[in-house]
């Protein structure tokens, strides 16, 4: 998932590379220029060329295939594991990673500049092809760089590098990779009623009469402007000069040819649009009808719906749930879990609700959730209470701090505390509770949610979701599947910030002064509005998930196929197997029959399930001799400091199977929290290396249901493991955090590591009641 809509892709960068551009130019050429040069605050040596050349060359991806004998022994490996878990299932289980960003995504492009502490410059498409192939060593991969930054000539390249990828992969039968190519549809509401939230196109095929000509983005606000905005920067930075030059100078003339690329005509069939126009789609709904009149089969996958880095609060599912924006035949799948954090579950928890009059209101703190309204209002109190106020004036501050937070429809509440530092707002806003959560958690578009609603606008036929379970890297490096080892989360995360105190200075400018009284919302300039919590977010970047798929063969079309009927699932990054099926169903001929995760069935008597699980292999340093021989040196250390997939023989113990069971609302007032059992059930795991299984049923099926499982690995270091680090009073009060930033105030070499429990999400199988 990507980070910003077009405003957030396009103005974020205005503010910063201004200030970059107030003061590069200290470097006119000269030897004693040069001296004074490297004296400077600011100056930035490039040892290692990492700034050198054009960033904006697709590269060339290795000529190296993945050893035939190294594939085989992968596979020949799993049917040992499945032989001694008693598993019968001739499909193969590959892993990949469909959410892929390179530096021709804007905000990608912003984490390689010279100034951000972990950068190493660019990572063009060829480098996603390259770690796939030699670094994570996954079976297939999309490339899904933003729609809304590219160029003509950018999406021509990114096909291309794709293709180029696919054509050392061998056999296509029997492929040691299989690329394949999408975007990413970067919606951004204003507000909840027109939030939909960052989708993934994908395609199967890859040659040009197959896919659109150009990728299709989300409309937004002030679009041309802000184009137009970016095409006159672009200028400016061909004027700069410092140390690192000519990499400004290829980012300046990147952002005039996204700025001037012509909007397409409106109302015009896609097909026939020229190829060199930027497209956009303002709705789930007009995106399905631009994506129809091409006619190719297409996936739509949602993901990180529950970052509040974007998402307006009280933002939820049940908008996309109406006729017009619902397409269950291309929205089959959801990211469960990426780099952003785990989207996975609900909870009963809001950052603001409304009173009988329907004007918003602040709630109070509950033992998993701490409103960041009235954190707000604590802030204020405690200033106004060092500003010698007395007891009823600070009083009546807090309670105007917390309504002056809940009147924020956007994402920007935390603006109306002027000069708030990021240890004042505590914890506040995050999901206590929950493995690994996204930032600013909003629980009405978790997954979970949607399995549990439903439209009963059409009684006779109430829409409802019914996803498969992803989970992908959502890397903004070209660093596909970077999660096998838990490391560098400086360079493998969107952990950035500025390398030092004078960059972060010249960037961020004056800081904002405290008060002792927040700031109505009205008040604020029309730029605070769209403005992020980007120090607090660099806590809670991961090195993201995998997608698994349980496939028929290695090729294109077996892997597009197991994702189209949802035989797959995702992991928290490791290699775990996982198996899950409903045992007693029956087929055409009345006999009883096994069926896989992602099935769709009615049934009568009470479902029987089986699931098996087998832990990931833990991995041994360096990367193996195959790789360093198909490598250079120099360029294995870019693009993954000399890490690789590099297993053991030693599987981690699946430590127990939780599973969780939902059923439709089946009335629209219907409680959602009545319908979700997250841990319905569990099983504790004998520690055994070749895997864990478990049966059970339901004898209260009465209704629609929907189950699927969760396997948990024993517990290991991982990087942001604990977010903002809190720490708790006896009462279970946040009192203090220690965060981890993205810039110079951590150090580059700390991983903020903590112990957590990796885990598998298997796709749900869904059972509806034959009475119903």
């Amino acid at each position: 998932m990507g980070m910003y809509d077009r405003q957030i892709l396009r103005t974020t960068r205005v503010a910063i590379l201004c200030g970059i551009l107030l003061t590069l130019a200290f470097a006119s050429g000269s030897t004693a220029e040069e001296a004074s040069e490297r004296t400077h605050p600011g100056y930035i040596p490039d040892p290692n060329g990492y700034w050198k050349g054009d960033p904006f060359d697709p590269g060339k991806v290795g000529t190296t295939r993945t050893p035939q004998a190294t594939v085989n022994a992968r596979d020949a490996e799993q049917r040992t594991a499945k032989k001694k878990l008693h598993v019968d299932n001739a499909k193969q289980i590959l892993f990949g990673d469909m959410h892929v960003h390179s530096t021709y995504s804007v905000d990608a492009f912003r984490f390689s500049l010279p100034l951000i502490q972990g950068s190493r410059g660019a990572f063009p498409p060829a480098d996603a092809c390259d770690y796939a192939r030699y670094i994570s060593q996954l079976d297939f991969y999309w490339m899904t760089d933003h729609a809304e930054a590219y160029t003509p000539q950018h999406w021509k390249d990114s096909v291309e590098s794709v293709r180029q990828c696919n054509a050392v992969a061998g056999d296509p039968k029997n492929p040691d990779l299989v690329a394949f190519i999408g975007w990413e549809w970067t919606q951004m509401g204003e507000t909840a009623k027109n939030h939909y939230g960052h989708h993934n196109v994908f395609f199967r095929d890859t040659e040009p009469d197959k896919i659109p000509s150009r990728p299709i983005g989300a409309s937004g606000r002030a679009t041309t402007t802000l184009r137009r905005q970016f095409g006159q920067l672009g200028g400016k930075i061909a004027a700069a000069d410092s140390t690192n030059r000519s990499y400004y100078q290829a980012f300046g003339k990147f952002v005039k040819e996204m700025g001037t690329t012509p909007n397409c005509e409106e109302g015009v069939n896609s097909r026939q649009l020229p190829s060199d126009c930027f497209e956009t789609a303002a709705t789930p709904g007009d995106l399905f009808k631009k994506l129809d009149e091409w006619g190719f089969d297409t996936m739509v996958v949602p993901h990180g719906s529950v970052w509040g880095i974007y998402t307006p609060p009280n933002s939820s599912w049940d908008v996309q749930l109406v006729k017009g924006q619902h397409d269950a035949e291309k929205v089959k799948l959801i990211e469960v879990y990426s780099g952003h954090g785990n989207s996975e579950n609900y909870r009963n928890f809001l950052p603001r609700a409304f009173d009988a009059d329907d004007k918003p209101v602040c709630p109070e703190p509950q033992a998993n959730y701490l409103p960041p309204c009235w954190q707000a209002g604590e802030i204020i109190r405690d200033r106004c209470k060092a500003a010698a106020f007395d007891a009823a004036e600070c009083d009546k501050r807090a309670a105007e701090a917390r309504q002056n937070f809940v009147q924020a429809d956007t994402i920007s509440g935390w603006k109306t505390v002027p000069g708030a530092q990021v240890k004042e707002w505590l914890d506040a806003g995050q999901a206590r509770d929950i493995f690994m959560p996204a930032f600013n958690y909003q629980p009405l578009k978790s997954v979970q949610y949607g399995l549990a609603i439903r439209n009963f606008a059409d009684p006779k036929d109430p829409l409802r979701y019914k996803w498969g379970f992803i989970s992908s890297t959502d890397t903004h490096t070209a660093r596909p599947g970077h999660g096998f080892k838990q490391y560098d989360r400086k360079n493998s995360t969107e952990a950035f910030g500025e390398r030092s105190e004078y960059w972060h200075a010249l960037v961020a400018g004056e800081p904002e002064a405290p008060a002792p009284r927040s700031v109505a919302i009205e008040k604020l300039p029309a730029a605070a509005l769209a403005a992020a919590e980007f120090e607090r977010l660099a806590s809670f970047w991961t090195l993201g998930g995998i997608v698994a798929v349980h496939a028929e063969g290695r090729n294109r079309g077996a892997i597009w196929d197991a994702l189209k009927r949802k035989e797959v699932y995702g992991t928290s990054g490791p290699r775990i197997l996982l198996w899950f099926d409903l045992l007693n169903a029956t087929d055409k001929e009345g006999k009883i029959a096994t069926v896989s995760m992602g099935s769709e069935l009615t049934m009568k008597q009470a479902p029987k399930f089986r699931v098996r699980a087998i832990g990931s292999f833990k991995q041994k340093p360096g990367c193996p001799e195959w790789v360093k021989k198909s490598l250079a040196a120099k360029r294995l250390e870019k693009l993954a400091s000399s890490e690789c997939y590099h297993p053991t023989d030693e599987r981690y113990y699946i430590d127990r199977i939780e599973v969780v069971r939902i059923r439709p609302q089946n009335a629209p007032d219907e409680a959602v929290d009545k319908l979700i059992d997250d841990n319905w059930k569990v099983f504790k795991c004998e520690r055994n290396r070749a895997g864990c299984s478990a049966e059970f049923d339901d004898p209260e099926f009465s209704r629609d249901a929907v189950y699927y499982v969760r396997a948990i690995e024993e517990a290991s270091p991982t990087v942001n493991g604990q977010n903002l680090r809190p720490t708790f009073d006896e009462k279970g009060n946040a009192i203090a955090v220690t965060p981890c930033y993205g810039d110079y105030r951590t150090e580059e070499q700390d991983d903020c590591l903590a112990t957590v429990e990796h885990r598998a999400w298997s796709s749900p199988i869904y059972v509806d009641h034959a009475a119903n």
